[in-house]
């Protein structure tokens, strides 16, 4: 990388060739992110000059933020160039709403979805070694961790499913210009680049510039320092995973084996494991006041502390993290066959024979809600209370008003993980209606006894 200046590629065909012979791709639908800036728009063509030689089947998605007066020109602007080059265009109109997140986010965020939709194998990204700086600093005045700090991925496999590649991050920026400006080609300018109200242009124009008039290098050794961030993610993952499966592993641990770990250790734990799950890193303040209350409250009580996006939850001896729980819906009716979304998880009703609900039985109009109070499932000739079967069903406290609900009419007829009342289950041959809960990925609805 830095260190190998010498060597190094230094024009986009070339870059792009030497990434794609490292990582050993075959042929490859690859589709273009296409914002007709000049990066992007040297990235496309280097992709097309090297189409037939690497196999690549080459696609160029514009995604139209309509956040700027000019936006309709660029998509004109990228239509052009792809005719041009005989490549097929995708033009994906977003609506940014901010949402308190700030709009240089949401775009970002309305601008992966939509790449995302596309049908290719990854989508290439014309980042660069300048861009790859920018994001450090950026992350680093954010108070990032080493995940964080180490910055843009060239390959990057999201949850969603999105795959990103760039294959430019070596490269700096005034390389990619000059080889623009050599060939002949035409890109647009995004006048927003101008400005320092967004904090990005500002590093760009006010920071780096008087760091590489005092470090000539900056650039370089900040991609180097990134680098490095990202193989010391890469150990302590490992050293995660290890702790992870020494304490038992699957999708909870002991809560006393946990409990043991030194701070530094136990917080890069629950850092992976919440990564894991595809959720935000937790903030410092949220995962010290966790593991707080972890050390301190006994491993006989229910714990579940915030970690922001995720929790991280104690019953019965054992230990885990899951995502933050929404509340649960209002009361709903439903049909027989259908299915839906409840609590983060899915409910479905399936027409079967000889279990569940006996159809015969159900008179009354179907709805699936939280619990009601003093709400009593027959069982075993004796109307119980739900609060006892959840707890010796071994449901933790905070899922009990969470779990789906069914009534016929007014009365109750099953409950998720607790069971269907005993004056409407199906007798076997019986034509019978048959409800099961999948709560949220990571969700632990039911524990065994203490480990």
């Amino acid at each position: 990388m830095a260190s190998s200046r010498k060597s190094r590629p230094a024009d986009p065909p070339a870059a792009i060739a030497a990434f794609l012979r490292a990582h050993r791709f075959g042929p490859l639908r690859l589709c273009v992110g296409l914002s007709g800036g000049v990066d992007s728009v040297a990235l496309l063509h280097a992709l097309h000059g090297l189409r037939e030689s690497a196999g690549l089947v080459l696609t160029a998605c514009h995604v139209h933020h309509g956040l700027s007066p000019h936006a309709e020109a660029w998509a004109q602007a990228c239509a052009r160039i792809c005719d041009a080059l005989g490549v097929p265009l995708a033009l994906e109109r977003v609506v940014v709403a901010s949402g308190g997140q700030g709009l240089e986010a949401a775009a970002r965020e309305a601008r992966l979805a939509a790449l995302a939709r596309q049908d290719a194998d990854w989508v290439v990204l014309g980042h660069h070694a300048d861009d790859q700086a920018e994001t450090l600093l950026f992350r680093l005045l954010r108070g990032a961790g080493v995940r964080g700090a180490g910055g843009m991925r060239p390959l990057e496999r999201r949850r969603d499913g999105l795959c990103l590649m760039r294959p430019l991050l070596d490269l700096r920026r005034a390389e990619i210009l000059a080889w623009a400006e050599a060939t002949g080609l035409a890109w647009v300018e995004d006048e927003s680049n101008a400005s320092r109200d967004y904090s990005r242009n500002f590093l760009r124009q006010a920071i780096l510039p008087d760091l590489q008039a005092r470090f000539p290098a900056a650039t370089e050794r900040l991609c180097a320092a990134a680098a490095h961030f990202r193989e010391s993610e890469a150990l302590l993952q490992q050293l995660a995973e290890m702790d992870w499966r020494a304490l038992g592993g699957g999708d909870r641990v002991r809560a006393l084996a946990l409990g043991a770990l030194d701070g530094a250790r136990l917080r890069n734990l629950i850092r992976w494991r919440v990564a894991r799950l595809g959720l935000s890193p937790p903030p410092d303040l949220q995962l010290d006041e966790a593991l707080r209350q972890l050390r301190s409250i006994g491993r006989e009580h229910p714990l579940r502390a915030s970690l922001g996006s995720a929790e991280l939850c104690q019953y019965r001896g054992w230990c885990w993290v899951q995502p933050t729980l929404p509340v649960a819906p209002s009361r709903r009716r439903c049909e027989p066959g259908q299915g839906f979304e409840w609590a983060g998880g899915q409910v479905a009703l399936a027409l079967s024979n000889g279990e569940g609900l006996a159809l015969a039985r159900v008179d009354g109009p179907l709805s699936i809600g939280p619990r009601r109070e003093g709400d009593r499932l027959r069982i075993g000739g004796l109307g119980r209370a739900l609060k006892t079967l959840a707890q010796t069903a071994g449901v933790p406290p905070w899922l009990r008003d969470r779990l789906p609900t069914l009534y016929v009419g007014e009365q109750l007829a099953w409950v998720a993980e607790l069971g269907v009342d005993e004056r409407y289950a199906a007798a076997a041959g019986e034509a019978s209606l048959v409800l099961t809960w999948q709560p949220p990925e990571g969700v632990l609805s039911r524990l065994p006894g203490d480990p």
